[in-house]
């Protein structure tokens, strides 16, 4: 079983400054190290949903240490309201996310995250129909190039759509769809030239920025004045929903309800760059209710 980093963590504990009494939501509970860590550092209380059936057994280990101090439901965090309903606590005091897909999901190959384990094209994280090769079997030629250009910022994703349409006979793993890629784009920079499009269709299948768009919706109506919504992205087009966002909502004229915790993202340090490579894109960015 892979071991998942919690990134940011001490960043989080922070900016969240966890204290006795309040009740937080973690949104992405994954292998519970946020909500752990927040359970540790005051006598509060976390409601977490994860999307991933996967991690009921990390829900149930944490659940047997601090008992009601602790909830989870297998749920989408977009479905916030309706799990804070059947808690009937309705307000919280922080909205937690964490945008990244989990070391469990990325390791085990049967998920089809990873174009570097062979297994099945799938990509679902959970609680969604649709799988990667439902996609590029269904979409057309050119939908499918601007779900690559849109959701992968991928510059070349009308020759890689075109390839991967010519072949869809022969593409049934994940090893079978970046070697497309690889044949169509070739190998240039640092990062592998699959990571766009493998990024843009896991978007896609999870509707991941429709997610958040709802969930940063719903989060500033169940947020305690003095709450706080902390979100960490991983790519830019998560960072820029929540950018906007978070400005929009501190500015308003100067009579805002709401301000920023600082201008900018704060980054991981280069200590936990070293310690844990995987956190170098991740920004974290956080908007109080005043």
């Amino acid at each position: 079983m892979p071991e998942h980093i919690s990134v940011l963590l001490s960043t989080v504990l922070e900016v969240l400054d966890p204290k006795d009494s309040k009740t937080y939501f973690d949104g992405t509970f994954g292998g519970g190290g946020y909500t752990k860590a927040i359970l540790n550092a005051s006598n509060c209380n976390v409601i977490a949903t994860d999307r991933d059936e996967y991690v009921q057994q990390f829900a149930k280990e944490v659940k047997d240490q601090y008992g009601d101090r602790f909830d989870f439901h297998h749920a989408k965090f977009s479905e916030i309201k309706s799990v804070l309903n059947k808690t009937k606590q309705y307000t919280v005091d922080a909205v937690i996310l964490d945008l990244g897909v989990s070391n469990f999901q990325l390791e085990n190959a049967e998920r089809g995250f990873s174009f570097k384990r062979d297994g099945d094209l799938d990509m679902r994280m959970g609680l969604s129909d649709t799988t990667a090769l439902d996609i590029i079997q269904k979409y057309s030629e050119k939908d499918l190039a601007n779900l690559i250009y849109e959701f992968g910022e991928e510059p070349f994703s009308r020759r890689i759509a075109k390839n991967i349409k010519l072949h869809i006979k022969e593409i049934h793993t994940t090893t079978d769809l970046a070697e497309i890629i690889h044949k169509s784009v070739g190998y240039h920079g640092k990062t592998d030239t699959a990571t766009k499009t493998f990024q843009a269709l896991r978007i896609c299948v999870n509707n991941e920025l429709g997610e958040l768009q709802s969930t940063l919706k719903d989060a500033v109506d169940v947020l305690n004045p003095g709450g706080k919504i902390i979100i960490v992205t991983f790519h830019s087009l998560e960072d820029r929903i929540v950018k906007m966002f978070f400005k929009e909502l501190s500015l308003q004229d100067n009579k805002s309800k709401f301000k920023l915790y600082s201008k900018k993202p704060i980054p991981p340090t280069e200590k936990e760059i070293r310690f844990n490579p995987k956190s170098r894109s991740a920004k974290l960015r956080c908007l109080i209710k005043l």
